[in-house]
């Protein structure tokens, strides 16, 4: 129905309409328009078309319905198509793995029953595949031995990229290297590929392989400008290049690579890189480094870099049918770990970490911008995908530079005040200084600020995964930020005049989270944080309303294995420009693989671990990662005039100091073991063991308003208060302002917190200002009558979101000897607004 015709148009007892082309052609054009036009609209369309003129509306409203039917099973076949192409790629890639692990399951075999054979040579034993396609070596040496210097003319530089592109080959396809699947990756049509990395090999090594919705020459183009993809990359410089008679192409490249902490030095690398068409029509890009040549061009070494080595590694990208490239990728390195402290060395020996930082951070990158060229929607804020990229990409250069602080940018260190935990560094630059140009102030003002100081500091933490406390410190600044100096930095970027704050304890505003986009496939997003309750900020220097933070988070996913995770903000003006200043700080949390378990002295434990189910956001999935360590680098930056220098810097290292001690006390209190370790957060001296609390509470509750709390079938009182489908939360009687000490699951959901947290909760700042003044002037009958009934409102929770409740109940808590412990409250049939 609805296609066209060369007859006239005629009804058929209103059942069936036979349209002309040119009555189609005026419809398809309203369609274009308006999809689903309203009745007002099609009878419109009937007036101002007179070959539409005797189709009663009825049957123009079929038509757009059968069009928009069509156009839907049209979208359908089409999706249907490219996931029919996609599993058809993807099981092609998994037969192929499936051939190479058959490869390597017979040379382990030969290797075995060579070993059982021969027990004296298991150190010489090297086997070469016949068809070329793959090396296996065993011990640790490296696959093509360079104890001899190679000779670096353009005939010893072609015979080192031929040699290169066959190990690179053997190690893509092959079984030159014992590949093991990564933890946690499991392939399938949803996932980045098949990534697997090295076992036993030199170095470190990482491979994957996947499928791109983009054509071979685009990926190639994309790959080989790394600094586009790898945030790590600092810079990458093509020396020389140097055609070759089959078409390809030999480049001398110097490399570039960000220290991912302040504790290490940078690496750099001197190395070649071979582009070519193979007789199949696939592309390969090849590289390793040029270390030990003569006869050629050579790079002298860097200060403040250490040169590393990259082994025969590069990219395999094929055309795929129906559209498309797969792509194998292969980085091999050696990061020279021992040229950092021995706690930090596993950062260079682990291969599942540059699995997440490399070789997966290529793959997700060309999926991204494949998912851009198709879906180039505007997301938050009126910015296209690209653009927001580009913002991440500033944000993330940004905070690598001020953690590297490298003197050829600017850098100069400044004094230590005789403590040498936080190290402070100037910029003037005028590259740097172009971040924070000048702008027009509405009083008349038009001061810039002359310097950047960076802030910046290593730690180690213990027992902690990086992603629950990166979410934790994103989702609770107020636990460890100064609003004062967000108010400062705010003011610094919109270049009016500015004094340097003076920091209030617990004058933390709120924030609202407002997201922008998901970009590199879930794995990182972007937002703007909007910072509230300020304005008394006003009355100490010239400073916007509103303070925005632009944001970039990545790694939170528990299910990561050893994954990276980041947050780095930066003050932005509401405009939020393209162009716009960007100054970022943040942390990093890279986890360490340890080889050894961790202590666990005692120590008494608190309600959370009575539970066995610790506290909210550190839930069941880290158990088995609880003997975990990792180091975090913390980088603040501030502008200023450089008259402020001497003020700015000691507010700076007294900042970070406090951030340092913030993040040391929520680490602990988050770590699954952190019930065994000593220090940290405790429950009030005088506080009971969590079984005995529950037992007051539901005694007291049956006391005072003679019914059961807890139905005493048997289970467990504790278990019983915390799974009570009801807010419950106790607050103390002895600190002024009153403060909640212990709350259930149900509670702790309402006020957006977890059980250390809690603690820094007033019982006022959960109430309006309705709920405060009810509470003042009931509470003596609490403590007289021993129990109130309260009328439902509206309370908040510690993020700042309104919360709803049907009814509350609060009684007084005795203990054994029957004296007033604390207050109970119970809010029934809570939820958010």
């Amino acid at each position: 129905m609805g296609g066209g015709s060369n007859n006239s148009h005629n009804i058929d007892n209103g059942k069936y309409v036979r349209y002309t082309p040119e009555q189609v052609e005026a419809l398809e054009r309203l369609y274009n328009d308006c999809p689903k036009p309203s009745s007002m609209r099609r009878q419109q369309l009937i007036r101002e078309c007179p070959i539409l003129s005797n189709i009663e509306p009825k049957q123009i409203k079929v038509w757009f319905q059968n069009r928009r039917c069509r156009e839907k099973q049209r979208k359908e076949a089409s999706r249907l198509q490219a996931v029919n192409r996609k599993l058809t790629a993807m099981n092609k890639l998994l037969m192929e793995e499936n051939d190479r692990l058959q490869k390597q399951v017979s040379h382990l075999v030969y290797e075995n029953s060579y070993f059982r054979q021969h027990p004296q040579n298991q150190g010489n034993l090297a086997t070469t595949d016949t068809s070329c396609e793959s090396v296996v070596t065993s011990g640790q040496h490296h696959l093509t031995p360079q104890h001899q210097p190679r000779d670096a003319s353009p005939a010893g530089l072609l015979s080192i990229a031929d040699e290169t592109l066959t190990e690179f080959i053997s190690k893509a396809t092959g079984t030159a290297v014992e590949w093991v699947q990564m933890p946690g990756m499991k392939p399938g049509p949803d996932s980045i590929g098949i990534v697997a990395i090295s076992h036993g090999c030199t170095g470190i090594a990482a491979r994957a392989c996947g499928l791109v919705g983009l054509d071979p020459t685009r990926v190639a183009e994309i790959l080989k400008d790394r600094p586009c993809w790898l945030r790590d990359c600092r810079s990458l410089d093509i020396v020389n290049v140097l055609s070759t008679a089959n078409g390809g192409t030999l480049e001398l490249i110097y490399m570039q690579l960000y220290a991912p902490t302040t504790l290490a030095p940078a690496r750099d690398f001197w190395m070649l890189r071979y582009t070519s068409v193979m007789e199949d029509g696939s592309l390969v890009i090849c590289e390793r480094s040029l270390n030990n040549t003569q006869n050629g061009p050579s790079m002298p070494p860097s200060p403040h870099f250490v040169r590393a080595e990259i082994l025969p590694s590069g990219y395999l990208i094929r055309p795929c049918e129906g559209g498309g490239s797969i792509l194998h990728i292969v980085d091999h390195f050696d990061l020279e770990p021992w040229s950092v402290p021995e706690v930090l060395r596993s950062l260079y020996e682990s291969s599942t970490l540059l699995a997440q930082r490399t070789t997966m951070a290529a793959l997700r990158y060309l999926r991204q911008i494949s998912q851009e060229i198709s879906q180039p929607n505007v997301t938050g804020w009126g910015r296209r995908p690209a653009a927001l990229r580009a913002l991440s990409q500033r944000l993330s250069k940004g905070f690598n530079e001020a953690v590297n602080g490298f003197s050829d940018e600017g850098w100069s260190m400044l004094e230590s005040d005789g403590i040498d935990d936080v190290t402070l560094l100037v910029n003037s630059s005028p590259t740097k200084m172009m971040m924070t140009s000048s702008l027009p102030f509405s009083n008349g003002f038009t001061s810039m600020p002359s310097a950047v100081l960076c802030a910046k500091a290593s730690m180690l933490l213990q027992n902690v995964p990086p992603s629950i406390l990166l979410r934790f410190l994103r989702e609770h600044r107020q636990e460890w930020a100064d609003n004062s100096i967000d108010a400062y930095s705010a003011a610094a970027i919109k270049a009016g005049p500015c004094s340097v704050p003076i920091p209030r304890p617990g004058s933390f505003g709120g924030q609202v989270i407002l997201p922008l986009a998901h970009t590199i496939e879930n794995e990182e997003f972007m937002e703007v944080i909007k910072l509230e309750s300020l304005g008394h900020y006003q009355e100490d220097m010239m400073m916007p309303a509103d303070i925005f933070l632009l944001q970039m988070c990545s790694g939170v996913d528990e299910n990561a294995v050893e994954s990276c995770a980041e947050l780095i903000f930066a003050p932005i003006d509401a405009s939020f420009s393209d162009d716009a200043p960007i100054i970022p700080s943040g942390f990093r949390i890279i986890p360490l693989e340890s080889k050894s378990e961790g202590l666990s002295p005692n120590r008494t434990l608190d309600l959370a671990s009575a539970l066995d189910v610790g506290s909210r956001t550190a839930g069941d999935s880290c158990g088995s990662r609880g003997n975990t360590k990792s180091v975090m680098t913390i980088a603040f930056q501030l502008a200023f005039e450089m008259h402020m220098q001497e003020n700015v810097a000691s507010m700076a290292r007294q900042y970070v100091r406090s951030v340092i001690a913030s993040v040391q006390r929520v680490a602990l209190a988050l770590s699954p073991s952190s019930h065994q370790l000593s220090g940290g957060l405790r429950p009030p001296p005088a506080s009971p063991e969590a079984h005995t609390l529950a037992r007051w509470i539901s005694h007291s509750y049956r006391c005072y308003l003679g019914v059961e709390l807890l139905k005493p079938n048997g289970t467990d009182l504790l278990k019983s208060l915390w799974h009570h489908p009801d807010a419950v939360m106790c607050c103390s009687l002895k600190a002024l302002p009153p403060v909640f000490t212990f709350a259930n699951q149900a509670g702790l959901d309402m006020l957006e917190t977890t059980l250390v947290a809690l603690q820094d909760i007033t019982l006022e700042k959960i109430f309006d200002n309705n709920g405060k003044k009810t509470l003042c002037s009931d509470f003596p009958q609490i403590m007289q009558q021993g129990f109130m009934c309260i009328d439902g409102g509206i309370c908040m929770s510690s993020m700042g979101r309104a919360v709803t409740y049907e009814k509350a109940v609060a009684w007084k808590v005795l203990n054994d000897d029957e004296e007033p412990h604390c207050i109970c409250f119970m809010f029934l049939n809570w939820s958010f607004i």
